[in-house]
């Protein structure tokens, strides 16, 4: 078999079909791997098949190897693959032992093979610049809410007994603190009744501070995240739209050419 053939066959839907199938099965053995008990009645068949998956990827990989040669290495997604199957390769020996447990990530082999995910990642990857100017705009609210709040929380607290001064100190205490609070609140777990109210019954007018943080970064920053990734993931599918009509478009031309030279034929 030729290299351009070998390649076409490992690129061929049954075959990416097949490795969705053995990744997937090689997920439950890994999950099953967690289970004392199950471990101790088929612990042996289970990693003689987690083997046999793994050997599975290795071939496959260095199919695709043998059959791209250099080209192989120039994408990202089999660059990712071959981190992927390298990790798991790696023994399991002594400190090593944690990156044994990243054989997990074999996993994300589907998004390598299944082509709806691929387009996921890449429109997930494509709005990483635009995240990156609101993770910094994010970053200096938070830096000025956690400012703010050390001083007006954390600094002092009038009329407090030892426990709630104890837990002024807990929550906006330092600037590391103040920080990691109003992370919480930005993402509404227990901001109201587990820290805005209690706060609120030493400082009754503290919601002016609380509120309009959470407007400006759970309502407004977050949502303007959403809205980036959202559009990031329309620009890559109207692409691929755009990318389809011109194979069709291709494909019509080329037939309508063949045709032409056909009657050209018959004239002569």
């Amino acid at each position: 078999m030729g290299r351009q053939r070998l390649a076409d066959w490992l690129d061929s839907a049954p075959v990416r079909m097949s490795i969705i199938i053995i990744i997937v099965f090689n997920a439950v053995l890994l999950g099953l791997e967690t289970s004392p008990t199950i471990m101790d009645v088929a612990g042996p068949m289970i990693q003689a098949m987690d083997i046999a998956c793994l050997a599975i990827f290795v071939i496959e990989l260095s199919l695709k190897i043998y059959a791209n040669r250099l080209r192989f290495f120039t994408s990202g997604w089999n660059l990712f693959d071959f981190v992927i199957v390298g990790i798991s390769l790696v023994p399991g020996a002594q400190t090593l032992s944690v990156l044994r447990a990243l054989r997990i990530l074999r996993v994300l082999r589907v998004i390598t093979v299944a082509p709806r995910l691929r387009r996921v990642v890449e429109g997930f990857v494509t709005a990483l610049p635009g995240m990156g100017s609101v993770f910094l705009l994010m970053a200096i609210i938070f830096y000025i809410g956690a400012v703010m709040a050390t001083k007006l929380f954390g600094a002092g607290c009038p009329g407090c007994d030892a426990s709630e001064a104890a837990l002024m100190q807990e929550w906006f205490g330092s600037l590391g603190k103040s920080a990691y609070s109003l992370f919480q609140i930005m993402t509404l777990e227990s901001w109201s009744m587990g820290i805005v109210r209690p706060v609120m019954e030493i400082w009754p007018y503290a919601w002016a501070f609380f509120v309009p943080f959470i407007m400006v970064t759970t309502f407004a920053v977050v949502n303007l995240l959403v809205g980036l990734i959202v559009n990031s993931m329309q620009d890559a599918h109207h692409q691929e739209d755009v990318a389809a009509t011109d194979t069709y478009r291709d494909e019509v031309l080329q037939r309508l050419a063949a045709i032409e030279a056909r009657l050209e034929d018959r004239r002569k």
